[in-house]
Order: structure tokens, then C-alpha cells, then sequence
């Protein structure tokens, strides 16, 4: 019962996270403060994403790369939160899923080892018993030996039968 419950609540959780991505990216275009600090951020991803589209492609890398006029900055810069936004929710998603597994794992492994644990003191018991019932087999195959076949079969005091064989009736 827990587990779709908690399936349906990060897929929800995913899905929420994208319509708060892209309000995230309009209020970033609006602050002016966040809008110059971002600008920053989205000429470094652009020079960072085409010099590695011109190694990929064998173009030369030391050519200048042209900045992106102001609106197209706040626009890439405004995507890319959105999309570290969404990245970010997933990912956190990820690590709890991870961590409830690994949890629910952890409780298997010891309900197995407490199993295991029963079984081996069981065995031992087992163990025990049976040790204990080769004694007495031992015993009275001794008392087999001293008293011959008659002394097995009979387990009463051989006093009573002698006061039985002994009166002539």
C-alpha cells in the first residue's frame, strides 16, 4: 500500500516541479538584480557549450566566441535554472528512492540472518540431541554386553525376577 503511494507522490512531485521551473524562469527574467548575475551565467554555459561543440565537431577552439546579446542571455540563463530546476527535483527523487530501498533491503537482510540465526541454533540443537541419544545407545548396548540378550529386552530390577525363579511352587 505504501509503495504506490509513494510512487504517485514523486511522480507528482515531478510533475509539479516543471510549471514551478518555468515561473522560476519568468521572475528570473524580471529581478534586475538576478537578471545581471544571470546574464554571467548564461555567457559562461555558452562559451563553455561551444567550445565543446567545436572539439566534438573538430573545429578550431581558439577562435573568439561572439557573447549573446542581453535577451538571448536571460532566455538561455532563464532555461537553464529551469532546467537545473527540474534536474535538481528528479534527482532528489532519485536519492530517496535509493535510500527507501536501501532501507527495505537492509530489513530483508536481517530478517534473512535472524532466519540463518534459528536455523544454525536449531541445528545445534539438533546436534545435541543427537550426541546425547548416541550416549545412551552406547549405554546400553554396554549393559547389552554384560548381561547378554536377556538383559536388554528386560529393564526391570533383577531382583524381583530371582525371588519369582527361586520359590518352588
Amino acid at each position: 500500500m505504501v509503495f504506490p503511494l509513494l510512487k504517485l507522490g514523486t511522480l507528482v512531485l515531478k510533475t509539479v516541479s516543471k510549471p514551478l521551473a518555468s515561473r522560476l524562469k519568468q521572475q528570473a527574467a524580471l529581478h534586475p538584480k538576478f537578471r545581471t548575475s544571470i546574464i554571467g551565467l548564461a555567457q559562461a554555459n555558452h562559451r563553455l557549450t561551444t567550445n565543446i561543440q567545436r572539439r566534438i565537431y573538430g573545429h578550431a577552439t581558439d577562435v573568439e566566441i561572439r557573447p549573446l546579446n542581453e535577451e538571448k542571455a536571460v532566455q538561455a540563463a532563464g532555461d537553464l535554472i529551469s532546467e537545473l530546476f527540474v534536474f535538481s527535483v528528479a534527482g532528489v527523487a532519485l536519492v530517496f528512492e535509493w535510500q527507501r530501498n536501501s532501507r527495505s533491503e537492509a530489513k530483508k537482510e536481517e530478517a534473512r540472518r535472524q532466519e540463518f540465526e534459528v536455523m544454525r541454533q536449531r541445528d545445534e540443537d539438533l546436534a545435541k540431541e543427537l550426541e546425547s541419544l548416541k550416549q545412551k545407545l552406547q549405554e546400553i548396548e554396554q549393559l547389552a554386553k554384560g548381561k547378554g540378550l536377556a538383559g536388554v529386552f528386560s529393564f526391570k530390577s533383577s531382583q524381583p525376577q530371582n525371588a519369582v525363579s527361586t520359590n518352588p511352587t
